[in-house]
């Protein structure tokens, strides 16, 4: 592997803007500002949003179901009582003696 190709691999330490967490991980960024972390001194890289300030993982995300998509589902797949599983297998025979019919319509042409 050439040793001119590839960017410098450091630790920088990486600013939250919106909390103000600090971390330290590696990257090959290169960013020109440092600052001192645990008695070491990082590069800087800051951040607009990590996984100490995004909703999803601090917990304030809320799921909001506006058009009753889960109902919805439930509604579908839910078990059928005994009364409309009747009324379903009478619109299934129904259907196909529709489709013999239709097939001995086209055969007689």
């Amino acid at each position: 592997m050439k040793k001119e190709g590839h960017p410098p691999y450091q630790d920088i330490l990486f600013v939250d803007t919106a909390t103000g967490t600090k971390f330290v991980c590696g990257s090959t960024l290169q960013p020109k500002e440092k600052e001192e972390f645990e008695g070491k001194e990082y590069p800087v890289y800051k951040v607009p949003i990590s996984s100490a300030s995004h909703p999803f993982f601090t917990g304030s995300q809320q799921l909001v179901d506006s058009e009753g998509k889960v109902d919805k589902f439930k509604r579908r797949y839910a078990k059928k009582s005994p009364q409309s599983s009747h009324a379903t297998e009478d619109t299934t025979a129904k259907q196909a003696k529709k489709k013999v019919l239709s097939k001995k319509i086209v055969k007689k042409k």
